[in-house]
């Protein structure tokens, strides 16, 4: 597998993704994390291209199997400031991965794109709806902690806030 920028012709999939994704988020307790209003949208996702924040991860086979949304933070997010039940752990410029989804072709795609992340920044931040309990496995077994509950102005659903920072240097 590799990871490189999306470009405007790899909407298309990328939109099959996250209906796919959806679909088993549904399945799996999650109805709300992007259910009801078919997020993210297209807009979402061309701006996020125009801005070079879109990656996708690609298999052998050269298909796109996987996308998500990358940025490094050097101030923080305004939802940064609607924290309950903990804090961030450190307030350095950090790695933030949004929508993370793949088709399921391929086991180990969400670890391989959360790992890539990890190694442009050490330093990462993630969260999640609380009711998304493979993402939050994934995360805990990748050695983020979570540090509280966060609250976006987009929907009423709670977010289960994680950090991890980077380790010592060997």
């Amino acid at each position: 597998m590799k990871i490189r920028k999306a470009e405007l012709n790899d909407l298309p999939v990328m939109m099959e993704i996250y209906i796919s994704a959806r679909a088993f988020m549904a399945e799996h307790e999650n109805p709300d994390q992007w259910g009801a209003a078919g997020y993210p949208q297209e807009e979402v996702l061309l701006n996020d291209i125009r801005c070079g924040q879109s990656y996708v991860c690609v298999g052998e086979d050269g298909h796109v199997i996987g996308t998500f949304c990358f940025l490094i933070e050097q101030n923080g997010l305004p939802s940064d400031r609607d924290f309950t039940e903990g804090s961030w752990l450190d307030s350095s410029p950090y790695g933030i991965i949004h929508r993370l989804a793949s088709d399921g072709s391929r086991k180990g795609t969400r670890t391989f794109c959360l790992e890539w992340a990890q190694e442009q920044c050490p330093h990462m931040r993630v969260y999640t709806h609380t009711a998304n309990t493979p993402m939050r496995s994934l995360l805990i077994r990748q050695g983020f902690t979570q540090c509280g509950i966060l609250h976006v102005q987009r929907d009423p659903f709670p977010r289960a806030a994680y950090e991890k920072l980077p380790g010592p240097e060997i």
